[in-house]
């Protein structure tokens, strides 16, 4: 008789996005410390940064091949895997650009691939009832990971000799292996696995036309929630003068406690509020937080405000999308991972493009001139899209 393995709890499951926050913190807030003590200028260590997250939106071309040929668990842990090692080699380029931009760029096309292949897994193989509390603790493991791994990551390649800090920083993103070795995977769909690419390209195609998926890529490419602004603020610390120790503090200890309140607060107020408008109301509550920090003073207490409350807003919204993504995948879906990876992509774009408006409007006028950028940009996006959602709020399927 074969025994089936019981699926751990949700919150263990959650723990399947650690390698995107692990990763993440390192490019987001170690690369970025690292390039400005070298005086690289904040504008261009913007161009590398939303160049290397461009897989996170592009990584959607190659999502179908997730649910074809091969289990979800072999294609997590071989993106993992490949997404430590660029990682590694990155850190260990620092000083060379162009190698450092190419590494980070194939090295958030494994990871996006990693949780890609993670969300469709995991999601199709938990309850509907669960599904909230799955999406914020995805979100919890994200920004704790970011949080844990922002405070270590500048410790391990200043006490340690270049080439093995590198390499000890590149092993963080892998402390999720064991988790994707234990939980039960579904093995590719046998249709699916055996037929053409140009059938299976037919299938996905389909998926794509649906009115759930439709409204909600039009959601997530707009910028109403992307907070890209805590992308930037690894390499902002010298205008509210504060050290790196002081960066990487608040980016460890704060970070962490403002992922796990922004995420955990979401499956509550769900209770009273449906996903999509929830998704805006997060997203301009964030802008108008963005618009008051323009015109706080340059001091640490600011810098510590805006990490801390910039998080709660990113975690808030990353956990409204897992539970928009979830919602629209259910359960025993053959296409989870391309459905989860197409939506995924799609929310990760407006990081990519706001990265880039955020380290403009810094280029005209510092963090003040980012903090504006970003306000009127995602708080017009929140309203256009609010109206929207009134307006043919009968044509829109619910999820």
């Amino acid at each position: 008789m074969t025994r089936t393995r019981a699926v751990p709890p949700t919150w263990l499951l959650g723990f399947g996005f650690w390698p995107l926050g692990a990763f993440g913190a390192l490019q987001l807030l170690t690369v970025p410390q690292l390039l400005a003590a070298d005086r690289v200028p904040e504008p261009q260590i913007a161009a590398v940064t939303a160049i290397s997250l461009l897989p996170g939106f592009g990584a959607f071309v190659l999502a179908p091949i997730l649910d074809w040929r091969l289990s979800r668990r072999a294609y997590a842990v071989g993106f993992a895997l490949l997404a430590a090692l660029c990682m590694a080699a990155a850190l260990a380029s620092i000083r060379d650009l162009p190698v450092l931009t190419a590494l980070l760029f194939v090295g958030n096309t494994a990871i996006a691939l990693c949780v890609f292949a993670v969300g469709g897994w995991f999601g199709s193989i938990t309850r509907k009832e669960d599904e909230g509390a799955l999406g914020a603790w995805f979100t919890v493991a994200n920004i704790g990971a970011a949080g844990l791994v922002g405070a270590s990551g500048i410790h391990f390649l200043r006490g340690l000799p270049p080439g093995l800090g590198a390499g000890a920083a590149g092993l963080t993103v892998l402390a999720a292996l064991p988790l994707y070795l234990w939980v039960p995977c579904p093995p590719a769909d046998d249709r699916l696995a055996h037929e053409s690419f140009r059938a299976f390209a037919r299938d996905v195609a389909a998926l794509l036309r649906r009115p759930a998926v439709v409204w909600t890529l039009l959601l997530f490419l707009a910028p109403a929630a992307a907070f890209a602004l805590t992308n930037i603020m690894g390499g902002v610390g010298r205008d509210f003068h504060v050290s790196e120790g002081f960066v990487g503090l608040i980016s460890g200890v704060g970070v962490t406690l403002a992922g796990v309140f922004g995420s955990l607060m979401i499956p509550l107020l769900n209770r009273r509020v449906a996903p999509r408008p929830l998704y805006l109301m997060v997203g301009g509550a964030g802008a108008l937080f963005s618009a008051a920090l323009a015109l706080a003073p340059h001091i640490p207490a600011t810098f510590a405000l805006a990490v801390i409350g910039e998080n709660i807003f990113q975690a808030a919204s990353f956990s409204v999308q897992n539970l928009i993504i979830l919602r629209t995948i259910g359960q025993n879906n053959p296409l989870a991972a391309t459905q989860f990876g197409v939506l995924n992509a799609a929310g990760s774009l407006p990081l990519s493009y706001m990265q880039w408006a955020d380290g403009q409007g810094y280029g005209v006028n510092g963090i003040a001139g980012a903090y504006v950028a970003d306000a009127l940009i995602s708080g017009g996006a929140c309203a256009v899209l609010a109206l929207m959602l009134v307006l043919l709020r009968r044509r829109i399927p619910a999820i």
